[in-house]
């Protein structure tokens, strides 16, 4: 079981870790070389969208990352205080990022902005990364994971959710 959880656990900080810069490549190398994709890479909202969803990728790349060093010695516990610290600085972070966001969407929506759909999508991916670590597991990633889910018939909160609400009661505690 320790083998598998570790290989797990590197497969998915090594998996955000290259989507984050393979989006990157894409967004700045790729997309720019499309006609009809360029007006909607140099927009300032959706290159803010795009930013939001890089960072949120690199939260998640260095969660599983700590949580893989953690199981390589062993330590099936959760994190550290600190890093649990940071981590809700960064859920306080994601969520202003997104107020602002859907600021910016009204502003697209009532301007009639032709990158509205495409902010939509990024912003929107953005989004459900963020609920996915730090709320509700919306990823599921094998037929095993699938297959568990299906018998459950809801959705569980997220192993940093889980994580995080144990800082909290932590505190209540002193």
């Amino acid at each position: 079981m320790y083998k598998k959880v570790k290989k797990k656990l590197f497969n998915l900080f090594c998996g955000e870790l290259v989507a984050t810069i393979l989006f990157a490549f894409l967004w700045f190398f790729y997309l720019p070389q499309s006609d009809w994709f360029s007006l909607y890479v140099k927009t300032i909202p959706s290159l803010l969208a795009f930013i939001l969803l890089e960072l949120i990728l690199l939260q998640g790349t260095l969660y599983w990352y700590l949580k893989w060093k953690q199981v390589k010695n062993n330590d099936f516990s959760n994190l550290p205080g600190a890093y649990l610290q940071l981590f809700n600085l960064f859920k306080k972070l994601n969520a202003l990022f997104i107020f602002i966001g859907i600021i910016i969407l009204g502003y697209l929506i009532i301007n009639g902005a032709e990158e509205i759909y495409w902010y939509i999508f990024i912003f929107g991916f953005a989004v459900l990364e963020h609920i996915n670590y730090y709320h509700i597991r919306l990823s599921y990633q094998t037929s095993v994971e699938i297959k568990e889910f299906l018998q459950r018939k809801k959705l569980v909160r997220s192993k940093l959710a889980k994580e995080l609400t144990s800082i909290k009661t932590d505190k209540t505690a002193l």
